[in-house]
This record gives structure tokens, sequence and C-alpha cells, in this order.
């Protein structure tokens, strides 16, 4: 057993006992009411779930095992002469809820790279496949493909304790992570670099090893790789790809068919897609307005356009955030800090303005609850800084930075034994009868 594992064994079985105890003696105590509204409209605010690996606050953003992202991006451990935090650092937190030292990332990496091998028949799946498919569905399909080397499927047909389902898990989800970014590095250099495969190099770190086998070998690119890789990681059990992961995975399916689940949900355009629907607007706006660095004026102009052919500003508003997602504040830092010293970037630019115009534009409409900028407005401007032009491809990336979380929370599943999920429904009929009987009830 590695050291990481057992420190997760030692870590679990208090907590799986502690959660026994809760049920056990504190099962009939209420958490909260729900309303039509938020039965009707996709059960906003309705505690239905644990997740240890983080916690959303609609003021304050995302915290992850308590930690904010400033805190984070300093405290995590970096790579050798970087400034940027290594995403083996923040799964080491979101699974054991301490922070890594400099060696638990570098056995971590270690880890990863001994588990990378992806199997061939993989890859011939994804040769099969019209060049011309989407980004994701490629991911996808693979990570389907991947399933034939689930231990946890082959331990569960031989038949195993329900007390060990979590360890299996674990063997999945290290597999799985490790395996993700040669996967989506072979999908990127296949449908976009004419198939010219770049080798994994086991000597870097999990996240500029992924930008060298895309073909980005530059510091800047590999910084902002694991910058990337960190703050897409998770954002509590509610969200559709860690809460559809979360499903799937607590009818038993393994970690591969349960995070194939939820890159399914990541794929729409509510969720992950977003990224590229807002470079694509960007660049819409830029071509309409003539090129060039707009006017504050022409921004609110076609802002106010948008909205009145009945479009949404991609990249602003959250279901649950209720000011600046502090995911855009690091990427907004990264490009003052890195980029704009260096000569500034007119798309990244753009992405200030809208940031300073927007906002009171989409609040005098009132009908918009959050009208601040979220993780998605600023993610695909920097990778295009880079060279990354292909926005098709940016939900990949988010992909592989979300197994991190939803494969952590997914072993902590197994580990306190949550059982299938299955929360009750109602027809609208139902709901008639209810508001009938609680309004009488209030007459009287």
């Amino acid at each position: 057993m590695d050291s990481l594992k057992e420190k997760f064994a030692e870590k679990a079985g208090p907590v799986a006992a502690e959660v026994k105890k809760l049920i056990k003696e504190k099962g009939d105590v209420k958490l909260g009411e729900y309303t039509v509204a938020q039965v009707y409209q996709g059960m906003k605010g309705i505690v239905g779930l644990v997740t240890e690996t983080s916690k959303l606050d609609p003021e304050e953003g995302i915290r992850f095992r308590g930690y904010s992202i400033p805190e984070l991006r300093e405290k995590l451990p970096k790579a050798p002469g970087g400034t940027e935090p290594l995403p083996e650092g923040i799964f080491y937190l979101m699974l054991l809820g301490e922070l890594p030292t400099q060696e638990d990332v570098l056995s971590m990496g270690n880890m990863w790279a001994r588990r990378a091998i992806v199997p061939k028949h993989v890859f011939d799946v994804l040769d099969k496949m019209p060049a011309a498919t989407h980004p994701m569905t490629q991911f996808v399909m693979a990570i389907m493909a991947m399933q034939t080397e689930s231990v946890f499927a082959a331990a569960y047909k031989k038949g195993i304790s329900k007390k060990d389902y979590w360890d299996y898990t674990y063997e999945d989800s290290m597999n799985l992570i490790a395996r993700l970014p040669r996967i989506a590095a072979y999908i990127y250099r296949r449908k976009y670099k004419n198939g010219e495969h770049i080798e994994p190099d086991p000597k870097l770190d999990w996240a500029a090893n992924l930008a060298h086998m895309l073909g980005y070998e530059s510091f800047d690119m590999k910084r902002l790789m694991r910058m990337y890789m960190t703050i897409h990681v998770d954002h509590e059990g509610g969200n559709v790809s860690a809460h559809t992961t979360h499903l799937v995975g607590s009818a038993l399916s393994d970690p591969y068919l349960a995070f194939a689940a939820g890159m399914n949900g990541l794929a729409g355009p509510l969720h992950g897609l977003a990224n590229q629907e807002v470079l694509s607007w960007i660049l819409e706006l830029r071509e309409e307005l003539g090129g060039g660095l707009p006017t504050e004026k022409q921004i609110e102009d076609y802002i106010k356009k948008t909205l009145a052919d009945g479009k949404v500003v991609p990249g602003y508003g959250h279901a649950v955030l209720r000011k600046t997602d502090p995911r855009f504040a690091a990427q907004q830092d990264f490009y003052y800090r890195y980029i704009k010293p260096q000569g500034a970037d007119d798309l990244c630019e753009i992405v200030q303005m809208v940031y300073k115009v927007a906002p009171p534009i989409l609040e005098s409409t009132g009908k918009i609850k959050n009208p601040w900028p979220n993780v998605d407005s600023h993610s695909g401007v920097l990778l295009t800084h880079y060279g990354m032009v292909e926005h098709e491809f940016y939900t990949v990336l988010f992909g592989v930075s979300r197994a991190l979380g939803v494969l952590a929370s997914l072993i902590w599943d197994r580990a306190l034994g949550h059982p299938i999920e299955r929360p009750g429904s109602i027809t609208t009929e139902g709901i008639k009868k209810k508001i009938a009987a609680a309004e009488a009830a209030t007459k009287a």
C-alpha cells in the first residue's frame, strides 16, 4: 500500500464512524425547507448531498478544505523555479484534508508518472473516430474505452466486502488521473496537429507534462497549465459534472463509468462548454467592431445588443455565486502579473473592459441575481495568448482538471459508504395539491 493510500485509510475510518453516529443519533434533524420554485428551477439551494472536498459560499466563493484560492496559490508546493501551485498538491489536500509538503507532491507526481501508461486499444478507438468529432466526445469515448482496466469492476465481479470498495475506487481513480493528460494530448495532436504525437516526459510534473505533450514547451505555458489545473478542480458537489459523477458512482458504477458520465455533463454549454463560448463572443465582438481594441462605449452597446437579441453574455452569472468568481480573479491576477508587464494583450484587455462595463448593465435588467464574471470569462483568452487557439478543446482541459475533485470525492463516497442516490419526485398535479394544502393551513 502506497503512503498516500495509508494516510487516507487512517483518516477515512474515524470519519466513517462519525458519519454512522450522526445518522444514528441525529438522523431526524431537519436541515431546511424547500420551495416550489426550487423544485422547478434545478433544486438550487436544496441541501441534498455531502461533499467533503470543497464548499462554495455565495459571497466568498470556493474554499478547498477551508482554504481560499489566494491562500492555496501561496501555500501549496510549487515546481522548482515556479510560482504557481502544483495540481498534485490540491488533490492531496482534497483527499486528506491537510496541506502537503514538497516531498508529498513529488511522491504523488512520481506515482502518477508510473501509472500513466494508456492501453493501446484506447488510442485505437480514438483513431477510428472521424477527426472532426468534438474533442469532448473523443475524451468521453477514450475514458469509456479505458474502463476495461477497472480494478473496481474486476474485484466487484469476484466479490469484495463493502468496507473495501474505497480501496479499489482509489486505485481506479489514481490510474485515471494519471492517464488523462496523455489522452487529452493525443486528442489534441490528432485533431489539430496532423496526428504528430509527442511522448510524455516522466521527469515533468503532471501539468507541465500535459503542456509538453500538447506541444507547448515554454515556461509560461507550463506555469499557466499548473494554475489552470489547480483552479478548475472542484466547485462543491452540486455542479453538473461533480453531481453526475457522484450519482452514477452511487450505483457502484466504477470510476471510469462515473467520470465519463460527469464529463458528458461538463460538455454542456451551461457548464464547461461555456469557456469556448466566451472566447467566440469576444472574437465576434471585436470583428463586428472593426478589430483592434474597442472603446468601453462600443462594448457597452454590444452587450446591450446581445441582451436585446435574447442572448446571454457568456461568462457572466453563476447558479450559486453572488460576487466575482475567485477563479476569475486568479486568472486576472495571472494576466497582470505575468503577461501585461511584457506587453498588453488585446483579448485580455477586452476581458477587463467587459468586466468594468457588463455588471451594471446586467444588474439594471432586474432579472439577473449575479451580474459578475465566472471562471469561464477569462480562461480562453489566456490559453489563446500562449498559442492555443482551438476553442473546442478548452473543455477537455477543464475535464482533466475537474477529475481531481470529482474522483477525490468519489473515493470519499465509497469510504463513507454512501448509498445509491434516489431522491423522490412529484408531479405538477401533486405540487398544486401541496400548494392548496399549505394555503388552507395558513388561512386556518
